[in-house]
């Protein structure tokens, strides 16, 4: 797996960059994730942790 780095987009000049991982499917169905969940990331030395974010339940 590497991490890839590619253009996303310029603007007045200044290009802008987006990285991407592949995660191959059978660790993307361990972790029970879904197309379209959204993620929260974390970041430390050498480090980034992806997780599910949930939501808070709104009382009612």
């Amino acid at each position: 797996m590497k991490l890839q780095k590619r253009m996303s987009r310029i603007y007045k000049g200044k290009k802008y960059y987006k990285y991407i991982v592949n995660i191959p499917e059978e660790e993307i169905i361990k972790a029970g994730l879904k197309e379209g969940d959204e993620m929260m990331v974390e970041s430390k030395h050498e480090s980034i942790n992806l997780s599910k974010f949930k939501k808070a339940k709104k009382n009612r």
